[in-house]
């Protein structure tokens, strides 16, 4: 192998949950220098690629653009030549109707190195998530993976259909929606009974899956009456009728089908919109807000007794200036509410005072037994002085540290429309309100789910009453109110 050039590496994303890509995969991705990544990849896949890695979309969509193999060879070759670390992620599994196995041997015949890393495919995922084993016990003790994109009316068919029609087992088609009339009547005429049942399972994994279940005979029917497109698997056999047996995906994901828009600061959105996603949300990641480090000096911390920190981004960006939690030896520490508590145990510090809720009123509240004489604020540069006022008014000295400001994250038109036509949308500060409104022009639409009272009194001024304010004012606790909610609905 070259001693000079770089290792290609053929990654399996899976079919569309990003969780189901392996710890091998995510663990390159998040080392490579190029990413050359198909665009049926969840959509956050890429989002384990370091941020200075360069994205290349060679993606291939059926009856959409498409970027040529040849062109797809020479671009990893390219860049694996100028020394570079290349992952080539692929939709479900390199090597089943992948072509991993071409790009595989263009980088062998120049001597360039080469890992393989499989992926879970699509054959197995899309029927497994709608509930359907491929095998089971008493009903299929085989399975065939077939393309659907051979016309069982060529001539020059690599497919013996009629051999085909007589396997005895489970058949999945891979991209043969388009083609399964004519599949169907090939394989009836083959001898496969044609009330055998079958399904359809479009967008498999992906939020917003959709199945159709008929038969052998009507599955192509149903299928174009639901305008069922592509991606699609197609699964053949007996085991097709066990979904409505074993179909688990709507008792684990009461989200399904609701689209949710999340408007909180980028860098925090994921990990909100991977818990809905779970949750089978289909997600509009809208980013209203950014946060903005101000990165201050900070005052010598052992001139105060009382530290109180307002926010989990405060908790972050304090820790950022310090040495390490040795620095707030011998203070007491008040969060505004859990989720600030839980952000300081990240970074090994247990709070001292947690009220229930995450107001400032209610910390307010939770000080009032607690002796303190200089008190150190650390927050954004825009808040409520509910907190300095009330404990300047019980004598304190109180200094606020400015660590960080929320500034206005600019949204483009589809994510704009995408987020206003949700079924809800969410808001975890008063600024997220007021700076998508901004930026949407309106909030009517989605249902607005508030994190809590002053988001909620935010929504209010703005003109629009929140419907649904959580009880818990964190992530989780917005995340609990809007699952009460939407199985309600």
């Amino acid at each position: 192998m070259s001693a000079a050039a770089g290792t290609v590496y053929l990654v399996g994303a899976g079919p569309g949950d990003e969780g189901l890509i392996t710890l091998r995969g995510a663990e390159l991705l998040a080392s490579a220098d190029v990413i050359l990544h198909d665009q049926l990849i969840g959509p956050r896949a890429l989002e384990h690629a370091r941020s200075d890695a360069e994205l290349i979309d060679v993606g291939k969509i059926g009856g959409g653009k498409q970027v040529p193999q040849e062109v797809t060879n020479e671009l990893i070759i390219e860049h694996a030549l100028a020394g570079r670390s290349v992952v080539r992620l692929k939709g479900g599994d390199p090597f089943v109707f992948g072509r991993g196995g071409e790009e595989v041997s263009a980088c062998l015949e120049r001597r360039i190195s080469v890992e393989v890393v499989p992926g879970v495919t699509a054959g197995i995922a899309a029927p497994a998530y709608a509930g359907i084993p491929v095998t089971q016990r008493g009903v299929s003790s085989a399975v065939a993976f077939v393309t659907g994109h051979e016309n069982p009316d060529k001539p020059e068919t690599q497919i013996d259909w009629p051999a085909l029609a007589t396997f005895p087992g489970t058949l999945v088609f891979y991209m043969g929606v388009r083609s399964l009339g004519r599949i169907a009547e090939a394989l009836i005429s083959g001898g496969r009974p044609s009330q055998q049942p079958a399904a359809v399972i479009e967008r498999g994994t992906f939020p917003g899956q959709r199945e159709v279940f008929g038969t052998l005979a009507t599955i192509a029917q149903v299928a174009e009456a639901a305008e069922i497109k592509a991606p699609a698997i197609t699964v053949i056999g007996d085991v097709a009728a066990l979904a409505e047996g074993i179909g688990w995906r709507d008792h684990a994901r009461p989200l399904a089908g609701k689209t949710i828009a999340v408007t909180r600061a980028r860098a925090q959105a994921s990990e909100l919109a991977a818990r809905l996603s779970a949750l089978g949300a289909e997600v509009v990641e809208a980013p209203a807000i950014k946060i903005e480090p101000l990165s201050p000096a900070l005052p010598d911390l052992e001139q105060y007794d009382l530290l109180c920190l307002t926010s989990p981004n405060g908790v972050n960006e304090l820790f950022g200036a310090l040495r390490d939690a040795r620095d707030l030896a011998g203070l007491t520490v008040a969060a505004i509410g859990p989720g600030t508590a839980r952000a300081l145990l990240a970074h090994g510090i247990k709070a001292d005072i947690v009220p229930d809720r995450s107001v400032a009123e209610a910390l307010v509240e939770a000080l009032v037994d607690v002796p303190f004489e200089r008190v150190l604020i650390a927050r954004a540069e825009e808040a409520r002085d509910v907190l300095p006022d009330a404990l300047r008014a019980r004598g304190a000295e109180v200094e606020v540290l400015a660590l960080y400001r929320t500034v206005a994250e600019p949204l483009d038109d589809e994510t704009r429309a995408a987020a206003v036509g949700a079924d809800y949308a969410t808001f975890t500060s008063a600024s997220s309100a007021r700076f998508f409104h901004q930026a949407a022009g309106t909030l009517d639409g989605p249902r607005l789910v508030s994190i809590g009272p002053v988001t909620s009194e935010q929504l209010r001024v703005l003109g629009y009453e929140p419907a649904i304010e959580a009880s818990e004012h964190t992530p989780d606790g917005l995340v609990a109110a809007l699952i009460a909610d939407a199985i309600t609905r």
